[in-house]
């Protein structure tokens, strides 16, 4: 809700800002002042200068969004592999089944309660959830299968703790900006140029020209959010991101 009242204030101050400038302008312009004057070049840059943009500011929206879908894969990917991993061990003995699905529900509930608020604040995991994950794959690494079943379920539990082991590395690096700054620079300047072009044509008061110049702003800060609020999945982009983990583990999480 933060992020959209947010959004709704920067919109309103951004338009009310251009409309202000455009009254300032006009009120300042001398009688002799003809917009039907203005070169033809300078509607060309405008048109180009447009397009340009479109096209940057589409491929940061088609980024951030690529990059929130992956995140949100890679979290459905590791909570489902460490599922199938204290579903199968069923086949243990039970002590060795209960330790191996002990370590699962040990490092879920650390996860969800505690790591994913580390990773939203800092960008990066938990050195507690690091050797919860190796105290697992240890234990599970560690048997020794005594029957035929045992041996074929060991090896269907190595390649379920490896593929939980690749979707939280990949979560983890995830879990910064997938923009870096310079292109952020880029977007914003971009903004104020092509929205400063507006005042290059010789906008005039009347009420239809003000609305397209504030509906063009506002679509401008609309695009800008989109990219800022999908750039960071685990903070923003995802409205829950551990909801795979307590679908499938509610007590681990605490429920």
């Amino acid at each position: 809700m933060a992020e959209w009242l947010f959004l709704l204030l920067t919109v309103a101050v951004s338009c009310a800002a251009v409309v202000t400038v455009i009254l300032l302008r006009q009120r300042r312009a001398g009688e002799d002042d003809d917009p039907s004057e203005t070169p033809d070049v300078i509607e060309y840059m405008t048109m180009m200068i447009g397009v340009v943009y479109a096209i940057v500011l589409g491929l940061a929206i088609a980024g951030a969004w690529e990059g929130r879908s992956a995140a949100e894969e890679w979290v459905r990917q590791e909570a489902q592999a460490l599922h199938e991993v204290c579903e199968r061990a069923q086949a243990y003995p039970a002590a060795d089944r209960d330790r191996v699905c002990g370590d699962v529900d040990a490092y879920v509930r650390h996860a969800v309660t505690v790591e994913w608020p580390h990773m939203a604040e800092h960008g990066e995991a938990t050195e507690r959830g690091a050797l919860l994950f190796d105290r697992l794959r240890r234990n599970v690494t560690d048997y020794t299968p005594v029957t035929p079943r045992e041996a074929q379920t060991y090896q269907s539990l190595v390649d379920q703790v490896a593929a939980a082991d690749e979707a939280r590395t990949a979560r983890v690096q995830g879990a910064e900006p997938t923009l870096p700054g310079v292109v952020w620079f880029g977007l914003v300047a971009g903004a104020v140029i092509a929205v400063g072009m507006v005042f290059a044509l010789q906008i005039q008061r009347s009420g239809r020209e003000l609305v397209l110049a504030g509906l063009f702003t506002a679509l401008i800060t609309f695009l800008l959010f989109l990219v800022w609020y999908f750039d960071s999945p685990f903070t923003r982009g995802l409205e829950n991101p551990s909801e795979a983990f307590t679908v499938l583990f509610p007590r681990a999480a605490g429920d």
